[in-house]
């Protein structure tokens, strides 16, 4: 098998090729059409997450057909598509397993950070947090769904019935939620980055009916709003435009320092609240919801050797939508 390798924080990824791994009990082994690359990936080069066991393969939005069953695996077939996403293990019996919040598991062990993940040709899985995905979607134009729309559902949840809401940041999640936020007939506002009008100008296709840059103030007070930017200093600046008793959702897994900002800003049962990985509910749900808006993702495809061109063109913000490596 090929793969593309982390092996120290800051350092590029490297291209190696490995024995084709065998699953054991439980697992199975998946040949990948494609996997999704995500914001989370540049936290994983940067060193930002920790523990990091180097080296790792990173990627968590794979797509791919199951190519072998490790022993007592019967809930998936050779040959059929699947998906693989961040959450790749929980214990099961811990009070978070117990109580439906199997993302908090303090023995969760995620896809491309603790596990090898799918920049890869072939990647194992252990079978209970694979995915079918949905018909309708080539592998491509699945790939987003499995982190960028997992997250942003799960995001979008946290804002309960909000009707008018800020997106902070217009990358990879947030032009998949857009799409279900108008589906449920909500009003979408997008932030960017100050002078992005590409960027701009898609969340408005989108149907986004406000968007400007992240240092402008709402044309409205926002219900809620999701900061999908790892950038701390947004949120004052999204409380600052959510009415009081509104919501901020912090959706990454990482974010820079959140400056210090008055009590007023927060005062007036304004609230932040943070997103922490998915659950397996959230896919089955927003999975079975995507075909029905339908949500469609714009991607930009890159051979396998060229991830670290992909990884740059998402720091730089050169991408509109989601960038996917293919393997073919």
């Amino acid at each position: 098998m090929q793969a593309m390798v982390l092996q120290a924080r800051g350092q590029p990824l490297v291209a190696q090729e490995r024995p084709l791994p065998q699953p054991g009990p439980g697992q199975v082994l998946i040949e990948v059409a494609a996997c999704g690359v995500c914001r989370t990936d540049l936290h994983l080069l940067d060193g930002e997450l920790d523990p990091i066991a180097y080296p790792i393969v990173p990627g968590h939005q794979v797509v791919g057909r199951v190519l072998q069953l490790g022993a007592g695996v019967t809930q998936l077939r050779g040959g059929q598509r699947v998906g693989l996403p961040w959450l790749g293990h929980t214990c099961g019996h811990c009070v978070y397993c117990a109580h439906d919040e199997e993302n908090l598991c303090e023995d969760a062990r995620f896809t491309g950070w603790q596990r090898d993940g799918g920049y890869a040709t072939h990647c194992l899985a252990e079978a209970d947090y694979v995915l079918p995905l949905p018909e309708g979607y080539d592998d491509l134009a699945v790939a987003p769904l499995l982190c960028a729309g997992l997250i942003g559902y799960r995001a979008l949840r946290f804002c309960a019935e909000a009707r008018r809401i800020g997106f902070y940041g217009f990358g990879a999640a947030a032009h998949v939620i857009a799409q279900l936020a108008r589906w449920q007939k909500r009003e979408v506002y997008a932030f960017t980055r100050s002078g992005d009008s590409a960027a701009q100008q898609f969340a408005r296709r989108l149907g986004a009916i406000w968007a400007g840059g992240s240092d402008e103030p709402s044309p409205e007070a926002l219900d809620a709003a999701i900061i999908f930017a790892a950038a701390g200093e947004l949120v004052p600046a999204a409380l600052r435009a959510v009415r009081k008793g509104g919501r901020v959702v912090c959706g990454g897994i990482h974010m820079s320092d959140i400056p210090s900002f008055p009590y007023a800003d927060l005062w007036g049962e304004r609230s932040i609240q943070s997103v922490a990985n998915l659950t397996r509910r959230d896919a089955r749900e927003f999975l079975a919801l995507a075909p029905q808006v339908p949500i469609h993702t714009q991607t930009r495809c890159y051979p396998l050797a060229q991830a670290n061109q992909a990884l740059a063109d998402l720091r730089a913000g050169r991408l509109l939508g989601a960038a996917v490596l293919t393997m073919k």
